[in-house]
């Protein structure tokens, strides 16, 4: 039977929880969140604030090639050196420029030349990361050394992961597919921050999706813990899908969706919703807006 027609029975599914406002919020308990940062070739024109928050969150940071001259260009160049301490910039470097290098060389950051051309230099940074991941110094003092040691590949954030061309785009998506094949997200998992909206992958199962704290007041105002704006898109790009939500304000139930059929974009979480649950029977994308930060550097 196509998995498609089979009911979403919640007991028949794997569960999954996020706390993605985790990633972009200061630790409330002073311990940062386990995941990596690569920084991709997109200009870092928005929500600076937050941009600065997953970098000072990020246990261990990584350029992409041209991604190290959008990080000279926002900040180094102006005698801001908040994105100083970054670990290494990794690629073919054929969009590496001279003055960026020799900024970052003289920052102890680690160039490390892949000439490789059948991957992307995101490819690239993601299997250096998961090759060497027990290896990296956490480059903050408020990771558990212990911890990065002993447990699975990190969590990965790429920043700058939409906007631009629209084949550069597809090709940001494609690899949440392509980096994320364990059904369990065993080799960890991906997120796309773009500037305006984080995007992660769902696999089949059951979601639990975290969208605003306990708290109460401001945060309903802001709209979703102060991090998260209303907006909402579930999007079947790997094929066609039946899903169940609560939370949105246009909720389904055992809905088929799939590109050239019915899409769920442009929904919104609820003001009283503190957690969206998605059930799904296939590979769908999840796409949250955020709220304003400060604007462009």
């Amino acid at each position: 039977m196509d998995s498609c027609n089979v009911p979403l029975e919640a007991g028949q599914l794997d569960t999954f929880e996020w706390h993605p406002a985790d990633l972009i919020r200061p630790p409330a308990d002073g311990q940062n969140p386990y995941f990596a940062l690569i920084v991709l070739n997109q200009p870092l024109q928005t929500n600076r604030s937050v941009i600065r928050q997953l970098w000072n969150n990020a246990y261990i940071r990584i350029a992409a090639d041209g991604g190290a001259n959008r990080l000279y260009d926002a900040a180094g160049k102006h005698g801001d050196g908040c994105f100083d301490d970054l670990h290494s910039i990794i690629g073919d470097l054929d969009s590496l420029t001279t003055t960026t290098q020799a900024y970052y060389e003289t920052r102890n950051a680690d160039i490390i030349r892949d000439p490789d051309q059948e991957s992307t230099d995101f490819g690239k940074c993601v299997a250096y990361i998961r090759q060497h991941h027990q290896a990296l110094p956490a480059q903050h003092q408020n990771v558990d050394e212990a911890r990065t040691h002993a447990r699975p590949p990190p969590d990965i954030v790429a920043i700058g992961g939409l906007g631009g061309r629209v084949d550069q785009g597809l090709s940001q998506l494609h690899h949440l597919y392509l980096f994320q094949t364990d059904p369990r997200y065993a080799d960890g998992r991906l997120y796309l921050f773009s500037g305006e909206s984080l995007t992660f992958l769902l696999k089949p199962g059951r979601h639990i999706i975290r969208v605003r704290n306990d708290e109460g007041g401001e945060e309903k105002e802001k709209g979703c813990g102060g991090v998260f704006g209303k907006h909402v898109g579930i999007l079947p790009i790997g094929g066609t899908s039946r899903i169940t939500t609560k939370g949105l304000e246009w909720d389904v139930t055992d809905w088929e969706t799939r590109f050239g059929g019915r899409v769920s974009t442009s929904n919104h979480v609820l003001p009283d919703t503190k957690v969206v649950e998605v059930r799904t029977t296939e590979e769908v994308l999840f796409t949250i807006a955020l709220t304003a930060g400060e604007g462009q550097w």
